[in-house]
């Protein structure tokens, strides 16, 4: 398939796949309580990070691990303070 083949089109639709994943839980369970704007926000996250490292590893492709290794960091970071709040209040 040519347009998989864009790297932003396998971002967008990783993104969604990784979605699907909170909006099934919260079927079976109740203690997944994520509303439009959680859905909204890590969307955004997802596919910003995701669309950040396509960018920058196709500029600096024998960086690919380390640019990858970071984006992860910063990802798992801004995921927590959003959600619970570290480190400021963001979450609470």
């Amino acid at each position: 398939m040519k347009f998989i083949e864009n790297g932003f089109v396998r971002v967008a639709i990783f993104t969604v796949i990784i979605l699907l994943i909170p909006l099934i839980a919260m079927q079976f369970t109740i203690e997944v309580n994520w509303n439009e704007f959680d859905f909204m926000l890590m969307g955004v996250l997802c596919f910003f990070m995701g669309s950040l490292f396509v960018v920058v590893s196709r500029n600096a492709p024998q960086r690919k691990i380390i640019i990858g290794f970071v984006l992860i960091v910063v990802f798992v970071y801004l995921w927590a303070e959003v959600a619970v709040g570290i480190f400021t209040d963001l979450g609470s």
